[in-house]
Order: C-alpha cells, then sequence, then structure tokens
C-alpha cells in the first residue's frame, strides 16, 4: 500500500509566506521569480529558506505553479523571460506564442502582443523568435523584446535528399540558406519530396523529422507554396470568416440611396485572364469642350463593414498576392471574384467617381456617389487596342480615347517619372507547366486604364481633403541625398555629370534619359535612377508622390485586393453621407470608418506598407523559381547576359532574353586577383586589367539553375566545372572562400586572365518600390 504524500507545509514557521502571497508575488514581479527572489522579498533567513525549498515543491505538485528554482511562474501562465515565437501580424504588431508551452496546461498558448523597441532591430515576421519579458496587461499578455533569436528549423520548408549511404538531408528552400540539415525521422518521405520539418535535438546533435510530405516539389504550385510558407502569408480563411463573407454577400442590392448608372455602357478593360474586374470606365463629350468621365469601383465597403471577422482578416492580410499560378485573394471568393466584381451584364454595387475633365486634361470637378452599374462589356487589353488601331472600336471605346488624350496631355505637361522597365510575365498551361516567358507588351490601352485610375485616385485624395476628412494617402517621398550622391557617383562613372544643390524633380531625371542616345546606355541609367527613388508607402500624413508629380494621391481603385483602398471608401461613405446600413442583426450597420479605424489609422498604414513589401517579395521568389525551372533544362547552353551587380565574391548577371538572376563567383575565375572597386562597380584583375563591369554585357554559360531555390549560377566560358552546387552540403562544412575583404569593401580575388573586352558601364539593382504608380494592377 502506498502511504500517502506528507504535507511538507502543514506547520510551517509563521514567518513564511502564503500560497497565496507567494502566487501574488511572482505574478507581480517585474523581474523572473526563483527561490532567492521569493526568499529576499520575505526577509526569510536560514531554516526559514529550507522551509520555503518544501512549500514551493508542494506548490509544483499541486499545480500551482511551473518552472524551476530560478524562475517561477503561475502554472498554466507564462515565465516572466521566455523564448516566444511570433504567429502572426495584426494591425502591424506582432503576436507571439511561447515556444514551449506545455500541452498539459490544459489551456491553450496565450496570444502576446509583442512590443518592439523602434530602430533596434528589424521588423518582426512570422515564425521569428524572440527572448521577452512578458507581463500581464488587462485580461492579456504583453511581451517587450529583448533580443531576436536565431532562427529554428521547425516547421521548416526543405526537399528530401538521400546520401550514398541512406542518410536523409533537408535541402532548403531559401537559396540565402546555404546548409542542409541532417534528418533524423523521414516520416515516410522520399527522396526528392518536398516536405515540412521540425527541429529534434540541440547543439551539435541537432537534426531534423519530417512532420508533412507536400510531395513532389516541381509540380504545379509547388513554387508558390514555398513563396507562401516562407514568407508566412494568409492563404486559408478561417470557417468563422467564409460565414461572413457568405452573409454579407446576399446583402440586398437596394436602389434606395443608389445613384442609377445602369443606362451607361460603362466597360472593364482587363487582361485577358483576369479573375476579378474591380474597376471599370466610361467618357463622352460634352458642352464645355472637354469631357464627362466616369470610374466605377466596386462597392466593397457594403459589404465588408469594420470590426468584424471578415475585416480583420482583409487587416491582416494587406493586400491579395498574385502568382503565376494562383492567387492568395484579401476577400473569400464570394466577394472578390463573384458579388463584388463588375460582372458583364449583371447589376453591381458601385462607388462611382464622376468627373468633369477639361480640353487640357485637367480635373476640374468631381462627385462621389454610391450606384448601380451594369458593365456593358469586359475586354480583354489586347481586343480594345487592336479594335482601335483596326478602325473598329465604336464610339464607346473612341470616346474613351480621346478623353484619354487629353490625360495624357496633362501628364507630359506634369512630367512624372519616365521609366518604363520590362516585366516579365510567367506564362502556363492548364496543368500550371511552363509554356513561355515573355516580356509583357505595353499598350495604349494599358495606358488608357492607368490614366484613368491616376485621375480617380487624385479626385479622391482631394474629396477627402475638401471635407477635412481622414486619409490614407500613397506616398513617394522624394530620393534622399544619400542616394542622390549615389546616384552622382554612378553617373559620373560613366562619363556623365549630376550638379548637387539643384532641385530634385522628376523631370530633372527625365531630361537625363532623354540625352542619351544608346539604349543599352538608357536602359542602365534608367535602372540606376530607379534605384535612387524612396520606397512608397501608406501614411495618414501627406508628403506627395514624387514619381507621378501629384501633391494629394491616395488609392481608391483597387478595394477588392487593397486594404488601403477600402479605408478610402469608408472615409468617401462618412465625408459624403453615403452610408447605406445594413439589415438589422446581420452584420455592423456603418459602411464607414470606425473609431478603431480613425485613432489607429497610422498603425493600419504601417501594416498594410508592410503587407505590400511581403507580397512583393514572395511574387518576385517565385517568378524566379519558375525562371530557374524554365531554364533547368538548358543547363550548359550559353546565354547572352548583362552585369547587373558586383560585389566583393562575385558579380550578378541577368539574361538578356528573358531575365534570370544569376551568380558568377570570383573563386571561378581562374589565377588572376580581382580588386572590388565599389564606386566603379567592379572587380578589376590586378595582373590582366580585365574587368567585369555594371552594365557589361557578355556571353556566359549555365552551370546551375535550382528551381527549388530559384537559384542561378553562371560560368564564364574557359572557366567551366569551378561552380559550387549548392543546398546538399552538410552542417559544418564551410564554404570555399574566394578572397578576403579588407573592410573597406576592397577584397583581393583570385581569377584567370581572359581575352575580353571592356564594356559599357552601369550599376545593378532590382526595380525599387514604386508598383503603385497608378493602376499598378497585377490581375491575373
Amino acid at each position: 500500500m502506498t502511504k500517502p504524500k506528507k504535507n511538507r507545509a502543514r506547520h510551517r514557521n509563521p514567518g513564511l509566506p502564503s500560497k497565496d502571497e507567494i502566487l501574488k508575488f511572482i505574478k507581480t514581479s517585474d523581474n523572473p521569480a526563483g527561490k532567492r527572489e521569493i526568499a529576499k522579498a520575505f526577509s526569510l533567513k536560514g531554516q526559514e529558506r529550507v522551509q520555503l525549498k518544501a512549500l514551493l515543491r508542494d506548490m509544483a505538485d499541486e499545480g500551482m505553479i511551473d518552472g524551476n528554482k530560478s524562475a517561477f511562474h503561475r502554472m498554466g501562465g507564462v515565465p516572466k523571460v521566455t523564448v516566444l515565437k511570433v504567429v502572426e501580424i495584426e494591425d502591424g504588431e506582432p503576436i507571439a506564442v511561447p515556444e514551449n508551452w506545455a500541452p498539459d496546461t490544459g489551456t491553450p498558448a496565450p496570444k502576446i502582443r509583442l512590443i518592439e523597441k523602434k530602430g533596434k532591430h528589424a521588423a518582426l515576421r512570422t515564425g521569428d523568435r524572440v527572448l521577452a519579458r512578458t507581463e500581464e496587461a488587462g485580461k492579456g499578455h504583453r511581451g517587450f523584446v529583448m533580443k531576436k533569436l536565431p532562427q529554428r528549423l521547425d516547421q521548416m520548408m526543405g526537399v528530401v535528399e538521400i546520401d550514398k549511404s541512406g542518410q536523409g538531408w533537408l535541402a532548403p528552400v531559401d537559396k540565402s540558406v546555404r546548409n542542409s540539415s541532417k534528418i533524423a525521422d523521414l516520416g515516410g518521405a522520399e527522396d526528392g519530396q518536398l516536405v515540412y520539418a521540425e527541429t529534434v535535438g540541440r547543439g551539435q546533435r541537432a537534426s531534423v523529422k519530417v512532420t508533412e510530405v507536400i510531395g513532389d516539389p516541381l509540380a504545379p504550385k509547388s513554387f508558390s507554396l514555398i513563396a507562401i510558407a516562407k514568407h508566412g502569408i494568409p492563404h486559408i480563411f478561417p470557417d468563422e470568416v467564409i460565414a461572413e463573407a457568405e452573409s454579407a454577400a446576399k446583402l440586398p442590392l437596394s436602389e434606395d440611396h443608389r445613384e442609377d448608372l445602369r443606362h451607361l455602357p460603362i466597360v472593364a478593360i482587363d487582361p485577358a485572364d483576369a479573375r476579378d474586374h474591380d474597376d471599370a470606365i466610361w467618357a463622352a463629350p460634352n458642352d464645355e469642350g472637354g469631357f464627362d468621365a466616369l470610374v466605377a469601383i466596386a462597392d466593397v465597403s457594403y459589404y465588408v463593414r469594420p470590426g468584424g471577422k471578415l475585416d480583420r482578416e482583409a487587416r491582416k492580410r494587406g493586400n491579395s498576392v498574385y502568382f503565376p499560378d494562383r492567387v492568395v485573394p484579401m476577400l473569400p471568393e464570394v466577394l472578390s471574384a463573384d458579388v463584388c466584381s463588375l460582372r458583364q451584364g449583371e447589376d453591381r454595387a458601385a462607388m462611382a467617381c464622376h468627373m468633369k475633365i477639361d480640353a487640357e486634361g485637367r480635373i476640374k470637378d468631381w462627385r462621389f456617389t454610391r450606384a448601380i452599374v451594369r458593365i456593358d462589356e469586359v475586354i480583354p487589353y489586347e481586343d480594345a487596342q487592336r479594335r482601335i488601331d483596326e478602325g473598329a472600336a465604336g464610339e464607346n471605346l473612341n470616346n474613351l480615347w480621346a478623353c484619354w488624350k487629353a490625360l495624357h496631355a496633362a501628364r507630359e505637361a506634369r512630367d512624372p517619372l519616365n521609366l518604363e522597365l520590362p516585366e516579365r510575365k510567367v506564362q502556363l498551361d492548364d496543368q500550371g507547366r511552363i509554356t513561355e516567358i515573355a516580356v509583357r507588351e505595353r499598350l495604349d490601352a494599358h495606358r488608357v486604364v492607368e490614366d484613368f485610375m491616376i485621375a480617380a485616385n487624385v479626385a479622391a485624395a482631394k474629396a477627402l481633403e475638401a471635407k477635412s476628412a481622414p486619409v490614407v494617402y500613397r506616398v513617394h517621398e522624394q530620393p534622399s541625398r544619400e542616394k542622390i550622391v549615389a546616384l552622382k557617383d554612378y553617373i559620373e562613372s560613366i562619363g556623365g555629370k549630376l550638379a548637387l544643390g539643384q532641385v530634385i524633380t522628376p523631370s530633372l531625371f527625365n531630361r537625363m534619359l532623354k540625352d542619351v542616345a544608346d539604349e543599352q546606355e538608357k536602359a542602365l541609367l534608367m535602372e540606376a535612377v530607379l534605384r535612387s527613388q524612396t520606397q512608397a508607402y501608406y501614411g495618414p500624413a501627406n508628403a506627395g508622390h514624387f514619381g507621378l508629380a501629384l501633391g494629394s494621391y491616395a488609392h481608391f481603385t483597387s478595394p477588392i485586393r487593397r486594404y488601403a483602398d477600402l479605408l478610402v471608401h469608408r472615409a468617401l461613405v462618412d465625408a459624403y453621407k453615403l452610408e447605406q446600413p445594413a439589415p438589422k442583426g446581420k452584420l455592423p450597420d456603418t459602411s464607414g470608418l470606425s473609431d478603431q479605424d480613425r485613432s489607429d489609422l497610422g498603425k493600419i498604414s504601417d501594416a498594410i506598407s508592410k503587407t505590400e513589401r511581403r507580397a512583393m517579395e514572395a511574387e518576385r521568389d517565385t517568378t524566379d523559381r519558375y525562371i530557374a525551372a524554365w531554364l533547368s533544362g538548358r543547363v550548359g547552353q550559353t546565354f547572352e547576359t548583362r552585369i547587373t551587380g558586383v560585389q566583393s565574391f562575385g558579380f550578378f548577371a541577368t539574361i538578356l532574353e528573358f531575365g534570370g538572376d544569376g551568380l558568377v563567383p570570383v573563386s571561378t575565375l581562374g589565377n588572376d586577383y580581382f580588386q572590388y572597386d565599389e564606386k566603379a562597380q567592379s572587380l578589376v584583375g590586378e595582373r590582366s586589367g580585365e574587368s567585369y563591369t555594371v552594365g557589361d554585357r557578355l556571353e556566359l554559360k549555365l552551370a546551375e539553375a535550382n528551381p527549388i531555390t530559384g537559384a542561378l549560377k553562371f560560368e564564364v566560358p574557359g572557366q567551366e566545372g569551378r561552380v559550387e552546387k549548392r543546398g546538399n552540403r552538410p552542417h559544418g562544412k564551410k564554404k570555399r572562400d574566394g578572397g578576403k575583404d579588407n573592410g573597406k569593401g576592397h577584397g583581393k580575388h583570385k581569377g584567370t586572365p581572359k581575352d575580353k573586352p571592356k564594356h559599357a558601364q552601369g550599376k545593378r539593382g532590382r526595380p525599387a518600390n514604386i508598383r503603385h504608380q497608378g493602376r499598378g494592377k497585377k490581375k491575373r
């Protein structure tokens, strides 16, 4: 028979604190409360400390506290200092849970709102780990970030590689990760399969175990799945959000308080493969020598009311994300692809922007209404352009083009930044296989829609300013002095001149570009100018839009796919008294701005600026993977490339035909020593004088194309066989170093002399974020 457990603290010293007093101290202490801190707080000495130890053991046995002698916490509570993992971003603030939450506590892991010190850490993202000091705040918890911790491989995505001995390795799908991880448990996975895995063990004995098999990493849709997982993009709508969307979709389209515009032949001009249609346009000459114009936008604010589950999910997503094979929408499809999509021949709720445009293309007047529209026709861009070119457009399209010519004249007078760099499109067949990677053709039909959208966006900003209403501006500030100085240095390196001290305007850059006759040199200068620009963002304070040469600019035209536009719609509803309450008990009454919207506008703007950047990175990563997949069957072939970037470790080059950035490591260049000239963006051979400079055009052989990571490697012909494969090197095996950096950006690197002419010069860089100049729409 088992003896009952003795209560060690039954006859406790009267000087000892009670269990409730200990719990209260642990809860209210600003610092971790261990045995030493408790004894000090209650002035315990000698035998009392021994009795305290027994009392704490009793409390742990009874499930009142957890932890160890150096840091106790209330059972079911959160330690004062602990490791937290970010699980979501809400209104720009990271939300985390304790990384090691014990499932036997009977309660779910508490969600902790993290407080970051500005400027101390890079913005936290889903999956990040931090050490934080926690405290209970009302009914919730807050965590104050102490430091960001290295990433663990838990729920890491990778590809299984099994070596000759039968040992499995997890090869990363992120090209920034160099090492593979040893797999302790394959979990039924086979060689070559894409899997999720998590870390087991610690330190040198750390390995991973497979938790989920996804399948063939080259199968259709795998590339976008990789990007979704890597960037933490929410892509599954919770059931309650779907239910609220379905309820909202049933809202009646009442003619009360809506302007009836069904008599107007409004058209939607979109990509041939567009999955939604959130804008449509119409124009006709007026008696004043100008035009009456209309931009009709899906009335999303009628269906997505502030404060509901649907609204919170849309805010968390911030925007839709467009991949070659799928869209991760901001709103459930019952709204984004159905009820809110302006379909041909069907009655739809719209927010209408009416404008009067004079003969010079200036917006002279505007008004906003809620309306019912019936789209006369949905026309692909190419069909609209063909009809115009063949003289078979009809009155409706001809009026649109005539109005656009006036708007275009006003645009030319404004002289916004004129940078039209090629955009590449991945085309897939019905099975998701790549059929072509082509440069998107830029038609006047695209410019027509873009200029109508810009006009409506300007009208929305000015209309709200006229009512002193809140505005979520689309801000693009002028370049910083540091970037202008860098641009000056580059221009001087190619024999040009840029004087500092003059007023920096878009016209200045446009004149620079017009003075360059050589198309290759112009393309390089265009990229350098683009890199000098600041990143556009959303905010409640107006700082103008430098790129478009506009004083006031807001996004109004795409509320299906951008939360910023939805906020602008709500502000217009309030400012111009366009409210339409929902039937009682269905949804929140208001479709305007909520009190929380108004008070948190700055925070919300910051959050959706971050989700936009996240989407752009994910889209770019996925395109890189598709291009690598397209090229994987052409390894060993030679391509004409242009050097787009030079670093101490090598240079980057892009295939001119259809894109694809790849690296030529300096360690593959032979036996010469190469100096890295940061200002000139060159690698120069010490003995041969041979140089590799940004802008050089040269033939390179494709040595590696990894569809899983999107990474490409090139070789200079004659130097084959030196490119090191990536992704299959175990931990601890070091990369061969091509040289040393002296800390000032001028490293010496071995290479070989080559018989190569020196070419034109330029400067590397990916396009900056000015994606939303005008329509900027990436529908598919």
